[in-house]
C-alpha cells in the first residue's frame, strides 16, 4: 500500500519505519522537503504526497495540522483514508487546543469527503511500532465514522504489531476526545514512571 505520512518529526519516521518495513511504499511530506535530506525515507512536498497516497496520515503538530490540510485542499484529500495521530497542545503543554472537540474531529468536519480515523496518539513513538517491546499487551484505540477506513486502519495497525485483540474500536469520530485528552493523563503517568515507554490496557471484566 502507498501510504504519505503528512510530517518529518519522530511519528512520522517512527510510523514510516514500521510500516516500510511490513512493505508497505513510504513518503513522507513537508513543507521544506529540500531541507530534509537527512532522513531514511523520500520527503517530497504535501501536495505531492497527498497525489502519492492510497492512504494520508497526519503526524504533524495538532495546532497546525488543519492549516496544513487546507493548504493540500480538498480535492486532493477527497475520497482517502486520513489516519489522524496528532494532538493539538499549547507551548507549554498545559492547554489543548480543542479542548471542547478534537483534532480528529474538525478534520472530518473540514474534509468530509475524507474519512478521518483516529488512532495511536495515546502512547510515545516508542511504542507505535513496538508494542511487544513491552511487558504485556496494551491496547490502541480506534475512532471514525466509516468501518471499512477502520478495518483498513486495523490491518495497517497489525503490520505494526498490533494484533486484532489489542485493538479496540471505541466509536465515531467524537470518540477522539477521550483519546486526545488522554494527552493529560499520559504525561503524568510518565512524570511518576520517569519514561515514556509504556501503554496502557484496557482489561474487561472476565465473564461469569
Amino acid at each position: 500500500m502507498r501510504i504519505g505520512l503528512l510530517g518529518t518529526g519522530n511519528v512520522a519516521r517512527a510510523l514510516a519505519h514500521g510500516w516500510s518495513t511490513a512493505g508497505h511504499e513510504v513518503l513522507l511530506g513537508s513543507r521544506t522537503p529540500e531541507e530534509r535530506t537527512d532522513l531514511d525515507h523520500p520527503v517530497v512536498n504535501l501536495g505531492d504526497t497527498a497525489a502519492h497516497a492510497e492512504v494520508l496520515v497526519n503526524a504533524t503538530p495538532g495546532t497546525v495540522s488543519l492549516e496544513l490540510l487546507q493548504s493540500i485542499g480538498t480535492p486532493a484529500l477527497a475520497g482517502k483514508l486520513l489516519i489522524d495521530v496528532g494532538v493539538g497542545l499549547s507551548d507549554d503543554y498545559t492547554q489543548l487546543s480543542h479542548p471542547n472537540s478534537s483534532l480528529g474531529e474538525q478534520i472530518q468536519a473540514a474534509f468530509p469527503l475524507t474519512s478521518v480515523v483516529k488512532t495511536l496518539c495515546t502512547m510515545d513513538s516508542t511504542v507505535m511500532t513496538a508494542p511487544d517491546g513491552l511487558d504485556g499487551p496494551s491496547t490502541v484505540f480506534l475512532s471514525g465514522d466509516d468501518a471499512g477506513a477502520k478495518r483498513t486502519t486495523g490491518r495497517l495497525l497489525t503490520d505494526l504489531g498490533w494484533p486484532p485483540s489489542s485493538q479496540l474500536d471505541i466509536g465515531g469520530i467524537t470518540t477522539a476526545r477521550g483519546q486526545e485528552h488522554f494527552a493529560f493523563l499520559f504525561m503524568g503517568i510518565a512524570g511518576g514512571l520517569g519514561s515514556h515507554t509504556f501503554n496502557i490496557n484496557v482489561v474487561p471484566r472476565t465473564a461469569d
